[in-house]
């Protein structure tokens, strides 16, 4: 037997397997000042990351554990940039906000994994800075080509494996709406359209949350501390070395704390009230750190400035006729 669905049905279906963002505004000719300095500072991510990136990958000098780690820092904001601003851009020009069920989960995973992947990558950062300090004689002989490979790899792999499944329990779920007050998917807001009672889920997903945020917190605290008590004791010269190399690296794991706490937060608390603030404040993590990490490690290290200041040179050497 055939059963033939009625237009209502099928139109009932579509709307279901559509997920609506509300937050956006008919802004009239505004939008495009806001389209324009969206891609402005989409590009300057590019940019700039892309800049470190192609330093450490061409310059041989800079085959190096920590600027191995500094390029896929930079490799991962490319990655999480490019999960949101595309479909950010094509918001801000469209009259319709909507998304595919599908291609929403997609954005949860890659913004998720992006987040997952940089707090690993700081933290694997501490611990290459915490043994080039405290231990300078063991330094080559712990941070080999094959060490440097298997801790990226799992920094990248917990995420991939651990959110993967959160999101697949997410998906299932049967959804009664399709009205996101966000600019771009979230898994918390997902979880609150949906028909069933989903305690458990949201418990686990926030303890997996907090455990995967004060772990690494610690970790670097704890790394921190020692270096602190290291230099102490050193000459003056040494604490000056250890901070310039450190220096960069704390300054964009503290950025990324705060930006991260800010996006939990906003996620967990209905923040319906302070619409406009809260919309600022939930992208704050995918763009101040983007920009940031390339900044503060091009231009606080010599090493990768040098790089970047002969490449330049030799651009402009090529165009002179």
């Amino acid at each position: 037997m055939v059963y033939l669905w009625k237009p209502q049905q099928v139109l009932a279906v579509l709307v279901l397997m559509m997920l609506m963002f509300t937050v956006f505004s008919d802004y009239g000719p505004l939008r495009y000042l806001f389209f324009g300095l969206s891609l402005l500072i989409y590009i300057t991510i590019i940019s700039a990351n892309a800049v470190i990136v192609l330093s450490v990958c061409l310059e041989t000098s800079l085959h190096q554990p920590m600027y191995i780690f500094i390029c896929s820092l930079c490799l991962n904001s490319l990655y999480g940039s490019t999960g949101f601003f595309p479909r950010f851009l094509m918001d801000l020009l469209s009259d319709t906000h909507f998304i595919s069920r599908p291609f929403c989960f997609i954005q949860v995973y890659i913004m998720y994994t992006y987040l997952g992947d940089e707090l690993n990558i700081l933290t694997v950062m501490a611990y290459d800075r915490f043994v080039a300090i405290c231990q300078p004689l063991q330094y080559h002989s712990k941070m080999t080509f094959r060490m440097v490979l298997l801790l990226l790899t799992l920094a990248v792999l917990h995420p991939v494996c651990i959110l993967g499944y959160f999101v697949y329990q997410a998906s299932s779920l049967p959804l009664c709406g399709n009205s996101m007050n966000r600019v771009a998917c979230n898994t918390w807001s997902i979880i609150e359209l949906s028909c069933v009672d989903t305690t458990v889920i949201s418990i686990a997903s926030q303890i997996f949350a907090i455990i995967s945020m004060f772990i690494p917190l610690f970790f670097v605290l704890y790394t921190y501390l020692r270096i602190l008590l290291v230099c102490r004791r050193s000459s003056s010269e040494f604490r000056g070395k250890a901070l310039q190399t450190c220096l960069p690296h704390i300054v964009t794991f503290g950025n990324f704390c705060i930006s991260l706490f800010c996006e939990f937060s906003l996620s967990w608390y209905n923040v319906d009230g302070l619409t406009t603030f809260a919309t600022v404040l939930s992208l704050e993590f995918l763009i101040i750190p983007p920009i940031i990490n390339p900044l503060v490690y091009g231009l606080n290290l010599p090493q990768i400035r040098r790089v970047i200041f002969a490449f330049l040179r030799a651009g402009k050497r090529l165009h002179l006729p």
